[in-house]
């Protein structure tokens, strides 16, 4: 079999570069397209995801820093994972906290060539610890310039929050891998693992449907909670910015049912001791629930939502209950801060747009004594600084 080494560099939406071992002279297309993307960090594991050129079967090498390792090489049905466009491998089991590195094995399933990534350091949840650090990036549109200002400034954390519109419309199916694993050819999950919430521009063009098969998530579902250190999230899908029923979507979306199904979920999770009992309660969802202008919209005449109040009716009451602080989203291409309300008693956050004089990172750092947000601008220049008390 022909074994290749992955070393490359990623150019962006292109094909990656290998070394053919023993002609360093000799530089041929990569089978791996994508860096290893690390996503759906738990307190037992994540899911890794990379980009394939052709129909190929997969697994992972991983070593711990107390220098256990091993293969994860099994889907959830018996099979070694394989795919055409992209290869996707759960590793669990793992003690929370657990800190190593990974890199994934590629084989062609026509000639049997293989690719093996560089390792990659990775890290997961600790529901348990004393402090924790996110990050949210928001509506990056595909402006690559944008997207690789916010990779390098954007620091190291114990996970990123891809909080939509991670693309305009998805018109072909050759724009998910590279878009999706690979943004503005950066390597994203680099120090920090990946959550993706979707955005009403995700949920649009002819393959949008195929988004949830390039994107991993800790339940399988586009919505799905986790708790990092005193910090409990939750990610909801607030669909489109326009009813189901609009002539634009053609028929093909169904978010009327999917809220309903998030607000039965969501009345039971809150009740979950580490929901229930975590000193800081996040929700992050891509189209705020609160915004500055809730005047109705006229469909028929370009009108769309600024805020989902179709969300916000199916879900304020769990919200209220769970004692929720902050909500933070994107859509607006503006950021903005709403404090709480008597109406309303949890704040709402957003974030900028995706040019470069647009674009925001919100970080978000929290200990025993309070949360900190603060949402950034490219010129290093602080938009919003919050600080929340814990409840308990």
């Amino acid at each position: 079999m022909k074994r290749r080494h992955f070393i490359g560099s990623f150019a962006i939406g292109g094909l990656g570069t290998a070394l053919a071992e023993g002609d360093p002279s000799v530089i041929k297309p990569s089978l791996a397209t994508t860096p290893l993307c690390v996503m759906a960090a738990r307190c037992d594991g994540f899911e890794a995801v990379w980009g394939v050129n052709r129909l190929s079967r997969g697994w992972l090498e991983w070593k711990l820093e107390d220098g256990h390792g091993g293969l994860a090489k099994a889907d959830a049905f018996g099979f070694t994972p394989q795919g055409k466009d992209v290869l996707r491998v759960r590793l669990e089991g793992l003690k929370t906290n657990a800190k190593g590195r990974v890199r994934s094995h590629t084989i062609a399933a026509d000639d049997g060539e293989i690719t093996i990534s560089p390792w990659k350091p990775f890290h997961i949840l600790d529901p348990e610890a004393k402090k924790t650090r996110f990050v949210m990036w928001n509506d990056t549109h595909v402006h690559n310039e944008s997207i690789q200002a916010l990779h390098e400034v954007t620091p190291a954390a114990d996970f990123l929050v891809w909080n939509g519109d991670t693309c305009n419309d998805w018109t072909r199916d050759d724009q998910l891998t590279p878009t999706l694993l690979n943004p503005g050819g950066c390597d994203i999950t680099n120090s920090r693992p990946l959550f993706i919430t979707w955005g009403n521009h995700d949920s649009r063009g002819a393959h949008a449907f195929r988004m949830p098969g390039v994107v991993a998530t800790p339940n399988g579902r586009p919505f799905y909670a986790f708790r990092s250190g005193p910090v409990a999230v939750i990610c909801l899908h607030t669909g489109e910015d326009k009813p189901d029923d609009h002539p634009s979507f053609r028929g093909r979306v169904a978010f009327d049912e999917l809220r309903r199904e998030q607000a039965e979920w969501l009345a039971e999770v809150i009740h979950q001791p580490d929901f229930r009992d975590a000193p800081y309660r996040v929700v992050f969802c891509h189209i705020p629930l609160r915004w500055i202008d809730e005047r109705p919209q006229d469909y028929s005449k370009s009108g769309f939502d600024r805020h989902s109040g179709r969300s916000r009716s199916a879900w304020h009451e769990s919200l209220v209950e769970w004692k929720t602080q902050v909500i933070l989203s994107g859509h607006t291409h503006r950021s903005r801060w709403l404090p709480p309300t008597k109406a309303h008693p949890y704040g709402q956050l957003t974030g900028g747009g995706p040019k470069l004089h647009q674009a925001t990172w919100t970080e978000g750092r929290a200990d025993g004594s309070r949360l900190h947000l603060k949402v950034n601008n490219l010129e290093g220049d602080i938009l919003h600084d919050i600080q929340i008390r814990p409840l308990v």
